[in-house]
């Protein structure tokens, strides 16, 4: 924990806040059967609005990342390798703890044991992203690095293409990537939410999802060297439009995918987030407008901080009872007695995500910065 918040260009900070912000929006519906279609995901192949929260959230670990990775130059690799891996074990330690929170089965009524918790996750694969990009930023040059990226995304294509179920290599049944979680980690401690031992932040998806940390290190190294300019918001857009450009020609041949994070979808969503990112850069930093950009600061002051207190709230909500609902369910039937189902579902979304931003507040109030 720290008083003081690490320098950053206060764009980043808003895309990082705003990132925060539509995770909890998206996570928390009142009820999961009334959700308005843009706060799903995709049954499977294609892309809705939902799909570019967590990819751009690890585009935005990327960016923070490159105000970091240069203050080990001189330091030694003794002092990255302690740093980088207690990090990475600290942010997997923490996701663990939330899958398994709160700990006690009250249908059971008995206490769950650690191992049958499941173990892949949100932050879990945050975790591992962000140690294995850094290894390879810490020891790569950029030119390297983005080969190495290109290597992964090619490399996860042609595994799904031989490895997967022939004729259809890229379905839920077909997918490559189960056997191998179901072999390292097991059925039971996977997510099962598909119907099927299926972990959406299973171990071979993760391998792109590397390339989103990679991509947005690069871009917030890049806004760090060049500054806040016209040229580079007009660099970013570039770049950006090229990205999507090359995901939708790969689609035609690799669906764009989240929830086995195909190649594609990680190139889609890093040049969406570019694009925003230069808006953010041009209306923040180079137009001066900032009398809106303090609510999105506040997440973006203790991302994981914020996202952590959501998932224990959350989970807190859905066990605590009030008559014959759990307390969660009551507050959405508040809101059902005058709203459509859908929009109340949406109104406690948005009121729980206002009650984290309460939380958020008070900890830049006290300016309290918690670190990992």
């Amino acid at each position: 924990m720290t008083n003081q918040p690490s320098a950053r260009y206060l764009a980043l900070d808003v895309f990082r806040g705003m990132t925060v912000c539509l995770m909890i929006i998206v996570n928390s519906p009142g009820n999961w059967g009334h959700v308005y279609g843009p706060f799903l995901h995709a049954p499977w192949h294609g892309l809705t609005p939902t799909d570019l929260v967590f990819p751009s959230f690890l585009f935005a670990v990327g960016n923070a990342m490159a105000f970091a990775m240069h203050k080990y130059t001189g330091q030694g690799s003794t002092v990255f390798w302690k740093k980088t891996l207690t990090r990475t074990a600290l942010i997997f330690l923490i996701g663990y703890l939330l899958s398994w929170f709160p700990f006690y089965d009250f249908d059971q009524g008995a206490f769950i044991s650690p191992v049958d918790a499941r173990i892949p996750g949100v932050l879990q694969r945050i975790a591992l992203c962000y140690g294995i990009a850094s290894i390879i930023l810490y020891y790569t040059s950029r030119r390297t690095t983005v080969i190495v990226g290109a290597i992964l995304l090619l490399a996860y294509w042609l595994i799904l293409y031989v490895a997967g179920t022939p004729g259809d290599p890229y379905s839920l049944a077909g997918y490559a990537g189960n056997a191998l979680d179901k072999w390292l980690i097991g059925d039971p401690r996977l997510y099962h939410g598909e119907g099927v031992a299926f972990d959406p932040e299973g171990i071979l998806s993760t391998l792109p999802a590397i390339v989103n940390v990679i991509i947005g290190f690069l871009a917030g190294d890049f806004i760090r060297r060049r500054g806040n300019s016209y040229e580079t918001v007009a660099r970013l857009l570039l770049a950006g439009t090229a990205l999507i450009a090359v995901a939708l020609a790969w689609h035609q041949v690799f669906p764009i995918n989240k929830k086995i994070w195909t190649s594609s979808f990680t190139l889609v969503t890093t040049g969406i987030a570019l694009v925003v990112l230069a808006a953010l850069v041009y209306i923040i930093e180079l137009q001066a407008r900032r009398g809106w950009t303090y609510f999105f600061e506040v997440f973006g002051k203790n991302p994981l901080f914020i996202y952590a207190s959501a998932g224990v709230l959350i989970t807190i909500l859905y066990t605590v009872p009030v008559g014959d609902h759990s307390l969660l369910h009551a507050i959405y039937l508040f809101f059902a007695s005058f709203t459509p189902e859908k929009l109340a579902s949406l109104l406690f979304a948005i009121s729980f995500m206002l009650l984290n931003w309460s939380i958020g507040y008070i900890l830049d109030r006290n300016r309290i910065y918690i670190r990992v």
